[in-house]
Parts: C-alpha cells; structure tokens; sequence
C-alpha cells in the first residue's frame, strides 16, 4: 500500500497532515494513532475538492491566520480513539457518526464499503474573532457548494461537507445534540 504524504497540499491552504492531525484526540495519542487515510486513490481527491470549493473560498476572505481548523480527516485508528473513554476522566474522547458526518471521506471498512454513504469529505472549523452564525450568514450568502452545514452555536465551530450531492441541508444542534432546523442562522 502506498503511504500517504503528509505535505502533499489539499488545495491553496491546507496540507494533508494538517489536514489530518489537527483534532485533540488526535494530540493526545498521537503515538497510537496513524492519522492518514488508506484509500488515497479516492479519499485524497474527496479531501482536495472540500478545500477547493469550500475551505479556500473561506481563507481567500477571512485569511489563515483566523482560520482554525478543529476537526479534518478521521481515520481508522482515530475512530477508535474517539468512541473510547478517556481513562482519567472517564469521559468520551469525542463524539463520531462515520455513517453521516463524511469525516472518513471515501475510507472503506474491512468488507470493502464505505463507512460513509455519502462520500465527499467534511471538517470541523472556526474564524477567530467572528461568531459561527454571522460565518454560516456568509458561507450561504456566497453560494459555497456545501452538501452539510451543521451549526452548533455562535461560540463554537461548524462542520462543513462537500460532496456530490450538494444537498446544501443546513443544520443547528440542541444542547443535547439533537438536529432541528430552528435555530438556524439563515432561519431567522
């Protein structure tokens, strides 16, 4: 198998290894984790075209000294970590829905499908100094191609995917992570 580059660029901004490396979880057990994907032939691609039409558009306007990227690329051995409990805290590394949120990209489990039906990629990220609701504002009234946008307050980072469906569903989250529509900052 081929191993994967960590410098290779994923559009203007980003590399594959900040791409891939960017989570705490990530940080904390960067010794047990490899962080990169294993089907490069469609998942590097998958992870470039969410840079492109999606992450560089962002940069471009608000610059990369603001741009933080908090959650990029989930691999295998970073999905295991986080559906595991810290064992000083107890409490859950983080949270993962392989089969929805196209963290995983085009990643196939050991029978050969796709963790994610979905296909396309997705990342987590915030700009420093601006609230998420007046970001999701922009990203919409600039038409980004976006399949998901899931906001989960003013405060904290969105996620954001591209993929081939384009959905464009738009997303807010309850305090106890429930999907509603309301809330939504382009609902208002």
């Amino acid at each position: 198998m081929k191993e994967p580059e960590p410098d290779v660029q994923l559009g203007k901004y980003l590399t594959l290894g900040e791409f891939c490396t960017c989570t705490q979880t990530y940080r904390k057990y960067a010794d047990q984790i490899d962080p990169y994907p294993r089907n490069l032939e469609e998942t590097i691609p998958a992870l470039w075209a969410l840079c492109r039409h999606i992450l560089d558009p962002i940069f471009d306007h608000f610059g990369k000294e603001r741009f933080q990227l908090t959650y990029g690329f989930c691999s295998t051995d970073l999905k295991r970590y986080l559906s595991q409990k810290d064992p000083n805290t107890g409490i859950k590394n983080g949270r993962v829905d392989p089969s929805r949120d196209q963290h995983m990209a085009h990643e196939k489990n050991r029978n050969s499908k796709y963790y994610c039906d979905r296909l396309g990629a997705a990342c987590d990220f915030q700009i420093l100094g601006l609230e998420s609701d007046r970001l999701v504002e922009w990203i919409l009234k600039q038409q980004l191609p976006f399949d998901s946008l899931y906001y989960y307050g003013s405060g904290r980072p969105i996620h954001v995917s591209y993929g081939p469906q384009h959905k464009r569903d738009l997303w807010a989250f309850t305090a106890k992570g429930q999907p509603t529509k309301q809330g939504v900052p382009s609902a208002r």
